[in-house]
């Protein structure tokens, strides 16, 4: 789905990003161009961001298991 109409950002784009390396807005707007023109993205775009975040913390959160 398209996030920036103005830049033709999508979420995928903005999820690989993610997934790189780039973990905060400035780094997205920076690499590609998000919220640079009109702004009105910068929520959902953050909103991914989170939710990424959430997952690749979920993955390497470690594993307990209860000892009997």
């Amino acid at each position: 789905m398209y996030v920036c109409l103005c830049r033709g950002i999508t979420d995928t784009q903005i999820r690989k990003a993610v997934q790189a390396g780039k973990t905060e807005f400035r780094q997205l707007k920076q690499s590609l161009e998000v919220g640079a023109q009109c702004g009105k993205c910068v929520r959902m775009a953050m909103e991914i961001i989170s939710t990424e975040l959430d997952k690749i913390e979920s993955d390497q959160a470690p594993l307990y298991y209860e000892v009997a």
